[in-house]
């Protein structure tokens, strides 16, 4: 059954949320007092025999021509086959050290294009599509991720679900021997870095927020935001009798039910939670659609009436009603010196005031997502998959004393405060779920000074946060990459101390943003599938997860809540653990994009 109505019991799992909030201002007085004031390794080369014997790829074939710029898929025309394979070298290891580098294996995972379906709910291009998937599983590709929207598949009327395009898709993959990571994707596309199409939230919703603007997120100014409902109101009954909560969590329950066979199968391996602009943990601070360009701080986006009310009420109970949400924080594309709130010396967000409206800020967000999180964890009770949730790399200003860009997204992180081991927290107690973190290609010496921005420290941290949290961890690249500077920092980012023995820490997973039809051209696919290679610790392929260390297991009941006190705790500033100053698995250096520069040349030239 590919359409459904699902039933709407008022009733359901929200009598808990009014009691949560009665205890706001005693936590936020806890919170406020544990607030501060203020060389390339030698490589090895083997085969993962046994997995090579369980799964042999189909052939590999090549674009039939050269590929300039990124452009929307097109269907191939011809396929080329390539010259005969190189014959396999000999297994340098025996079973034992097979069994070792197996431990440094990370799957690889490539996100599928933005309107893979379209918004007219049908899937674009199957054979084209059936083309460029063969090709990513003849480079060794583990999986694909995707979107699964909700403005698609909701977008006929309340609780009609139409599944029928993304069940076609889904058997797609499964033919072409892919995993699947599949995106709750309750945000809209069309206003961040990279989205190249407008795929709204479904317009009975937006019809909602015709009505009543304050569903959305807001700015101090009164911009509103449509990408995201605004947690404000996750437990209001605005949506035809519903929550915004109760949305989700039907929407869950409702693709689980209509995608039992792929879940029993083992085709999806992860659900990765939307839970805010971009899938991402934040509130929507820097929209392009509001004029944000980078470097700029951003803005804080809790000025609904919905917010505001909640702000008012936790501020009368700590005993301040005359505290009012920020006013002097500045606009989106200020530098932190440009406003009142940010400013190094005497900035807002040192006072007592600052300090109550960020633990507010921030821990509403952690809120948010531990109740999605949760709402998620009962839907799919039982299924052999993970739970996954976004975490973005907000990596500009990170050097600068307030965090400002981070402060303004929700990520109350300081010099003397930590923003991610809280929310590694949350996500631990639910069954151990993912905590995905952005960014993972970049290096400090590639951004700009004037944006005191460092997203390896950043990397480091976050990795590090759920790492101690006892969270899974996985990554991906922010921006499209082609280059081998990227792919090595991403290797380094997916096992920062190197390959083998002993046990080392590693990635769950790294997702490639995304297919394209320049990454499949020529040297880029050269170089992508080298890139697959390493990540799998120079191994083939292998089919089944636990023989690396990730064995798929019915997902079992989140624990327990937990006490604000025990994520006071995760707050305490900790260190990174040490990454290495290189990946031990280069795909190459400047020598190689020099004769790949030549490659390209001649290609070019024959055409």
């Amino acid at each position: 059954m590919e359409r459904q109505r699902h039933p709407y019991n008022p009733a359901r799992r929200h009598a808990k949320a009014s009691k949560r909030r009665s205890n706001t201002a005693e936590e936020l007085r806890i919170m406020i007092r544990s607030s501060p004031a203020s060389p390339v390794k030698p490589q090895q080369w083997t085969v993962c025999r046994s997995c090579a014997a369980a799964a042999s790829p189909p052939p590999v074939v090549a674009v039939a021509r050269r590929t300039v710029a990124s452009a929307p898929l097109r269907a191939l025309t011809a396929e080329s086959a390539e010259t005969p394979p190189v014959p396999e070298p000999p297994a340098l290891f025996d079973d034992d050290d097979e069994k070792t580098m197996l431990a440094s294996y990370v799957p690889v995972y490539v996100m599928l294009p933005l309107e893979v379906v379209s918004t007219e709910n049908e899937l674009a291009d199957a054979e084209g599509l059936r083309a460029r998937l063969r090709r990513l599983r003849g480079a060794g590709v583990d999986g694909v991720m995707v979107d699964v929207w909700w403005g698609i598949v909701e977008g006929a009327g309340p609780a009609l679900y139409e599944w029928r395009a993304y069940r076609e898709l889904f058997r797609v993959v499964q033919a072409e021997g892919l995993k699947l990571q599949a995106i709750m994707s309750f945000h809209a596309c069309g206003g961040n870095v990279g989205d190249a199409i407008t795929i709204p939230i479904p317009r009975w919703v937006r019809e909602v927020g015709e009505a009543d603007p304050d569903v959305f997120y807001t700015s101090p100014s009164g911009a509103r935001n449509q990408e995201y409902l605004t947690i404000g109101v996750d437990d209001k009954p605005l949506f035809h009798g519903r929550t915004a909560i109760q949305l989700y969590a039907d929407f869950m329950r409702s693709f689980r039910e209509n995608m039992a066979d792929f879940l029993d199968s083992g085709l999806i391996v992860d659900i990765e939670v939307g839970l805010g602009p971009a899938g991402e943990l934040r509130y929507p601070s820097y929209a392009e659609t509001q004029g944000w360009v980078f470097p700029g701080i951003g803005q804080f986006q809790c000025y609904d009436k919905y917010l505001a009310a909640e702000f008012k009420a936790a501020a009368a109970e700590a005993g301040h009603p005359e505290w009012d949400l920020p006013r002097d924080a500045g606009e989106v594309n200020d530098t932190p010196e440009d406003t009142g709130f940010f400013a190094a010396e005497g900035g807002t967000y040192l006072t007592e005031q600052g300090r109550f409206f960020l633990t507010w800020y921030s821990s509403r967000l952690i809120e948010h997502g531990d109740r999605v999180l949760d709402e998620a964890n009962r839907a799919f009770l039982g299924c052999p998959v993970k739970l996954a949730a976004k975490v973005s790399g907000i990596h500009w200003w990170y050097r600068h004393p307030s965090h400002a860009a981070e402060l303004a997204a929700g990520y109350y992180n300081l010099g003397g405060r930590d923003g991610y081991r809280p929310i590694a927290r949350v996500l631990a107690r639910h069954d151990g779920a993912v905590l995905n973190f952005t960014c993972a290609e970049m290096r400090d010496s590639e951004q700009p000074a004037e944006a005191l921005s460092s997203p390896e420290r950043l990397v480091r941290q976050a990795l590090s946060a759920g790492w101690r949290e006892g969270a899974e961890v996985a990554c991906e690249n922010a921006l499209s990459r082609y280059d081998r500077s990227g792919y090595n920092q991403m290797l380094l980012s997916a096992r920062p101390n190197g390959a083998g023995a002993p046990p080392r820490r590693r990635v769950a997973a790294v997702t490639y943003l995304r297919l394209s039809d320049e990454l499949l051209a020529g040297n880029n696919f050269r170089v992508f599938r080298t890139f697959v290679r390493k990540m799998h610790a120079c191994l083939d392929y292998c089919p089944d997860p636990a023989r690396y260390g990730r064995p798929m297991r019915p997902l079992e009941r989140s624990a327990p809540e937990i006490p604000m006190e025990r994520l006071l705790e995760a707050t305490a500033p900790a260190p990174a653990f040490p990454f290495d100053a290189e990946t031990d698995m280069s795909v190459g250096g400047g020598l190689a994009e020099a004769i790949d520069w030549v490659i390209d040349k001649i290609e070019w030239i024959l055409g």
